[in-house]
């Protein structure tokens, strides 16, 4: 007598491998969405009584051990007249789920990342400063890395800060130390330093030298940065001993 195959049960399980995957996702979104709700720095203005176009570049210490190497970064930006911020950055986890890192988001910017104090890299605001969000924006939307992340050496969201500063250099950022995947530059040798001025060579982000006005002079030995800047010197680890050095409010 011949055996019977009852093939449901290998469909069964289909809806569960789904259900988790939607329950995983749905718990990132929402501790992404915990991360920015927190109390904020007061760093940023607030958009109803400042009318001006602004644009910041901030970061945090990653979460876990990780934060002990490193920060996460991202771009904020506030049109004339705009009565809230609209945050660029990489989120990695999201490849989980998703087919792009890239997130585009209304968000307090200077709120704490997973419990992490934001500290603030850049700020332009006033006249020019909205045809520098509109690039940024367009920058934003072409970054090549977006469907890839990799902690270590990149790329990841450090590397599209970087990216967005190479693309718009008026923006004048010095990531610190800390910025691990600034460097990344994928299969290319040689660009602008991560602020879009002076020069860099750079093998795959693990070693290379930077220099120019915005960044100083910096050495990176397998991710590492060691430096010194008008903003002060860059050690791996602590990140940057002073601080960040900037227009002042009201000169793009």
């Amino acid at each position: 007598m011949r055996r019977q195959v009852v093939p449901h049960s290998r469909h069964r399980a289909r809806p569960r491998i789904s259900s988790m995957k939607l329950l995983r996702a749905s718990v990132l979104v929402l501790l992404s969405g915990l991360a920015s709700f927190q109390a904020c720095a007061g760093l940023a203005p607030d958009p109803a009584t400042t009318k001006e176009a602004v644009v910041q570049v901030y970061g945090a210490r990653t979460n876990g051990v990780k934060g002990l190497f490193g920060v996460h970064t991202w771009i904020a930006v506030k049109p004339t007249g705009a009565l809230s911020w609209t945050v660029y950055e990489i989120i990695g986890w999201r490849l989980r789920w998703s087919d792009s890192a890239l997130v585009i988001r209304e968000r307090q910017p200077d709120a704490p990342w997973f419990g992490a104090e934001s500290q603030l890299y850049a700020d332009k605001r006033g006249e020019g400063v909205d045809e520098i969000i509109a690039r940024i924006d367009k920058a934003a939307r072409s970054y090549p890395y977006a469907n890839t992340y990799t902690v270590w050496p990149g790329p990841n969201s450090n590397t599209f800060v970087a990216w967005i500063a190479r693309t718009v250099p008026e923006l004048q950022v010095d990531l610190p130390a800390t910025a691990v995947g600034k460097d990344y530059l994928g299969s290319k040798f040689v660009s602008t330093a991560p602020s879009g001025t002076g020069f860099q060579f750079t093998l795959a982000g693990l070693l290379g030298i930077a220099a120019g006005p915005v960044e100083g002079f910096e050495l990176n030995i397998l991710g590492l940065t060691f430096g010194a800047s008008g903003s002060g010197v860059k050690l791996p680890i602590a990140g940057r001993v002073g601080l960040p050095h900037f227009s002042a409010p009201g000169k793009p």
